[in-house]
């Protein structure tokens, strides 16, 4: 079925969008609904005028006007309330024409492409890929942006299944998690931001300056010079660093030793005027009475320096230069730092060497060994915080006179909060789980003292808190039977970042929903328009806070945004400000939550809420496709990966939404493959 889907892909981008009668149905369609707002009388609400639209060229010409159509007809966004709505057969006629018309403005050259030829390194992939090159028994510099610390290597992908009890730490919020086995001496560079609804990995965020090229330089030094960089740490040291016994024909020893080294550093096979190069260096180094080992240390240090090391090439400039088509080696590449986030392994070089890791059978099953590898644990410490952007917890500050239950000692309850929800994403993951289970999922995992911060929200029962969990945590698999708990989306975490010190913050909640679970990121507010304020006005002591929200959004540019976000918002306010349960708030009102999905699932209460975004679970996996493929790609989506969406989705369906599927879906996609052999060749 997987590769039915991929076949139908391929027959949608080849067809051509030739109907006039189809294209004058879609004008008439917009001149009953649309034009209203969108043209007629110089209205152009968000900078459409749709009667500037005169035949199918002006719309196939306009891939960012077609993909913004699309979403607001899924999503159910237009017409506007208190207008002529839809029929479904109506809806699905633009629909299938904007999906023809994207797939002829995809014949003309994409910008999606020419982004992702060249990027660096963030720190988190040198760390790893330091590591793996010198096979380090160790890690080169801590990163608190990984913020879940494995004790007792609980994650075993190769088991197909997540343990009962885990022992983990937190990085970000636990001083103690910082203390590992590391080489001395070692300064990482600064963290790499996130980038405004993606991930640290953006090309567009990654640059180098000349003050980050010193850092780069001056790194690469300090690691080889660190004391634990010797042979008990250092798994390549005889191999690479250690002075042979036979000295007789150095200079071949040297290269022998030098050919492996470099390809695993830069990726694909080094052409022999690079091999010529750095050897020549450590033999010039040798004739000034540099020891062995200090000149291939050396070596190794101007190699972490090289742009080659430092950037990640998506095509080989046709130079001459390259020994081998660079297809293989760069899929080798993607495909390593996607899953992997470090350099490919041996198996991985090898088959790009023999040309055969884009076979579609070997690279199916290179994609399952990758699964199964324990290396797979960098994907969960990179996408996952991100995705859920939960470094937001780390300034989280609730109130410790309303919420003194989320301070425990000197210790925040935040350490345990924030672990929840990155655990019951790796269990979906290794158990190869439906991503349905990250809304509604049947178990979750608590430390004793979370459980106690979650109050009537209990569940199951735990062994009793014991000191040294302020440090190293226990947290226990529980099964799921009151579905106010379970996924992610409604853990304690959640509810502390999305709050303020005092009092929920549904537009935030709201704003996170959307951008997290279906990747539309709402505009950002006017500027002129201010917060509404922690505490109530005089006057508003007895409002709800719907009622204080209503009256603060009363302007009208705000109100579009607000009809989407608001009952996504609203939807969680049930979870007071540590994700506590509440039926009230302080002063004596009811909560309510009740509220109207997309303008067509009405809910009630919290359960209900997730069953409406059950009923909508095409558009969370094209949403959670999105941030995948965005990720993988280390750039932002374009119109022109509307097309692969709807491939990974429709994939992704067929196998009841499992997530190992979605991931292969990726990496089968067009432009996962596309780009890397269509600029490869060019």
């Amino acid at each position: 079925m997987f590769r039915q889907a991929l076949t139908w892909v391929a027959i949608a981008c080849t067809t051509t969008y030739t109907h006039a009668n189809e294209f004058q149905k879609v004008t008439t369609i917009f001149k009953i609904h649309c034009i209203q707002c969108h043209g007629k009388n110089g209205k152009t609400k968000g900078d459409v005028d749709l009667l500037q639209i005169k035949n199918e060229e002006n719309l196939q010409d306009q891939p960012e006007l077609l993909t913004q159509l699309s979403e607001v007809l899924k999503f159910n966004e237009m017409p506007p309330e208190g207008e002529p709505q839809l029929d479904s057969a109506s809806k699905d006629l633009l629909l299938n024409n904007i999906k023809l018309l994207l797939n002829e403005s995809k014949k003309h050259p994409s910008p999606g492409a020419d982004q992702t030829s060249l990027r660096r390194l963030n720190r988190f992939q040198y760390n790893n890929a330091v590591v793996d090159l010198f096979d380090l028994r160790c890690v080169v510099f801590s990163l608190p942006e990984q913020m879940m610390r494995e004790h007792r290597n609980y994650f075993q992908p190769e088991t197909g299944q997540m343990p009962e009890k885990v022992t983990v730490g937190s990085r970000p919020l636990g001083k103690s998690q910082m203390i590992e086995k590391r080489l001395a001496g070692v300064v990482p560079f600064p963290q790499d931001l996130r980038a405004e609804h993606g991930f640290d990995n953006r090309i567009d965020h990654l640059s180098l300056s000349p003050l980050l090229l010193e850092s780069f330089l001056g790194l690469a030094q300090s690691i080889v010079e660190s004391e634990d960089f010797n042979p008990d740490n250092v798994g390549i040291w005889d191999t690479f660093f250690a002075t042979p016994k036979d000295q007789t024909d150095l200079s071949e020893t040297i290269r022998t030793r030098l050919q492996p080294f470099l390809k695993r550093a830069f990726r694909k096979p080094p052409t022999t005027h690079t091999i010529d190069r750095y050897a020549d260096y450590v033999e010039t180094q040798l004739n000034q009475d540099v020891p062995f080992t200090e000149a291939m240390k050396a070596v190794a240090s101007s190699v972490l320096s090289s742009p080659k090391f430092l950037y990640l090439f998506n095509h080989t400039p046709s130079d001459g230069s390259s020994e081998t088509d660079s297809t293989d080696f760069n899929l080798a590449s993607r495909l390593s730092f996607f899953l992997w986030g470090s350099l490919p392994d041996q198996r991985l070089l090898d088959l790009a060497n023999e040309g055969r890791l884009s076979h579609p059978e070997t690279l199916e099953a290179e994609f399952q060994r990758m699964l199964r590898d324990q290396r797979l644990k960098r994907f969960c410490d990179s996408f996952p915080s991100q995705w859920l952007q939960l470094e937001r917890i780390i300034s989280s500050a609730p109130n410790p006179d309303k919420f003194p239950g989320f301070y425990y000692l000197k210790y925040r309850d935040s350490m345990h909060m924030m672990l929840e929800p990155l655990l019951v994403f790796e269990t979906i993951l290794i158990e190869n789980r439906p991503i349905t289970q990250l809304i509604d999922s049947d178990f979750t995992y608590r430390s004793a003292l979370l459980q106690e911060a979650y109050g009537s929200l209990v569940i199951g029962e735990l062994p009793d808190r014991v000191p040294t969990e302020v440090t190293i945590l226990n947290f226990h698999r529980l099964p799921v039977t009151d579905r106010r708990n379970g996924g992610v989306i409604t853990t304690a975490a959640v509810m502390a970042m999305t709050s303020g010190p005092d009092r929920t913050k549904p537009i935030t909640r709201g704003a996170w929903l959307t951008s997290v679970l279906f990747n539309k990121p709402p505009e950002p507010p006017p500027a002129d328009v201010p917060p509404l304020s922690e505490q109530p006005a005089a006057g508003e002591e007895n409002l709800t806070l719907r009622e204080r929200l209503a009256q603060h959004r009363e302007r009208s540019d705000c109100k579009g945004c607000h009809e989407k976000i608001d009952p996504l918002g609203f939807a969680l306010e049930n979870y007071d400000v540590v994700g506590n349960w509440r039926t009230h708030y302080e002063n004596g009102r009811e909560v309510d939550m009740s509220g109207k999905l997309f303008r067509k699932h009405t809910f009630t209460n919290a359960i209900e809420f997730k069953d409406a975004l059950l009923a909508e679970k095409d558009l969370f996996t094209r949403g959670l496709a999105g941030h995948l493929l965005s990720f993988a790609l280390s750039r932002a989506l374009t119109p022109a990966d509307e097309e692969a969406l709807d491939q990974i989705v429709a994939a992704t369906k067929e196998d009841d939404y499992r997530i190992q599927t979605l991931l292969k879906s990726i990496i089968f996609s067009q432009p996962f493959l596309q780009e890397l052999k269509t600029r490869s060749n060019s």
